[in-house]
């Protein structure tokens, strides 16, 4: 059996007029350097999930993308980070929220899935069990972004959060036509045809409360099974939530018959839609065919199979 990755870095107003040569060149180095830390893995015989936290250990330590050291800032001043993975051949799951001074939540997740004998832990009780499993810590200004850290000067003093660009108020949304979202994520089928999924993220600009998305939530931002297909979102989270998106999608493969493609069309382009909802998500199924799906203007991502194909995107199809 062959394999395949798939890879995002973000979903939203992703147009040429916020690009230009240089920053077009750091995404595409950026994303071909974590489909190669990812292809590596399968290449050489590696499980979908080792793939999958390889790819997205590469997107959390660059400063690019909202996940690890590229973290943005909550309404403290902040870096609080989520993550989630799930093998899709044993429906086995690890999730951390709320998370600080952890290098890359992704691992720490997946320690959660093998070690804990949990599925999902947060806050201070999740960075005890680092401690106690041994994943690596970073210092604050590890996190520290001049860029993250002025998008939340701008805003700090106010009762808006921003979805890295976005700015949506608790009470109702305000227009802004530059935004994106910068969760990254990847999903892979390994050559023993297993699947996995991983999602990792910093959240929202000034967010508040302990606000939580969807990424770590199993079903909602990440889900994986080897009957169907493995699913990371991007997007805004409370729709993400509400939708049920990743396991939605394997529910219409799985009880309607529905092809990859068409489950994710049928709930990112016309459930989420409907119900107001912007983002995306990227797919694989059993079978090694992958989607990359998405209703906002663009999406940053990328794909790599045993075929040979190589794909590296932002703007839409």
């Amino acid at each position: 059996m062959g394999y395949t990755l798939v890879i995002h870095g973000g979903a939203g107003k992703i147009t040429p007029a916020i690009m230009n040569a240089e920053l077009e060149q750091q995404y595409t180095e950026a994303l071909n350097t974590a489909l190669d830390a990812g292809q590596q893995v399968l290449q050489g015989g590696g499980s979908a999930t080792d793939a999958v936290i390889s790819a997205i250990v590469e997107l959390e330590n660059n400063t690019l993308f909202n996940a690890g050291k590229g973290a943005v800032f909550t309404k403290k001043g902040l870096n609080e980070m989520d993550a989630a993975i799930m093998d899709g051949s044993n429906l086995m799951a690890g999730a951390v929220a709320g998370v600080r001074n952890i290098k890359n939540p992704i691992r720490l997740a997946n320690e959660i899935m093998l070690h804990s004998g949990h599925v999902f832990l947060s806050g201070n009780g999740a960075a005890e069990f680092a401690l106690n499993r041994g994943v690596e810590f970073a210092p604050d200004e590890y996190f520290f972004n001049k860029q993250r850290y002025d998008q939340w000067v701008e805003i700090r003093d106010s009762d808006f959060y921003q979805l890295d660009h976005k700015e949506d108020n608790l009470k109702g949304a305000v227009p802004n036509p530059d935004h994106k979202f910068g969760t990254v994520g990847a999903v892979a089928m390994d050559e023993q045809g297993n699947l996995a999924a991983g999602t990792s993220t910093g959240g929202m600009t000034n967010k508040r409360f302990g606000r939580i998305g969807d990424s770590p939530v199993i079903g909602s931002g990440t889900y994986a099974n080897n009957n169907t297909c493995a699913i990371s979102c991007t997007g805004h989270g409370e729709f993400f939530l509400r939708a049920v998106v990743a396991y939605d999608v394997s529910c219409l493969m799985e009880y309607k018959g529905l092809s990859l493609k068409e489950a994710c069309n049928t709930v990112i382009k016309g459930k989420l839609v409907k119900m107001g909802g912007e983002g995306g998500l990227i797919a694989v199924d059993a079978k090694g065919n992958y989607d990359m799906c998405f209703n906002s203007a663009g999406m940053y991502r990328g794909m790599r199979n045993n075929q040979g194909h190589s794909e590296v995107a932002w703007f839409g199809k």
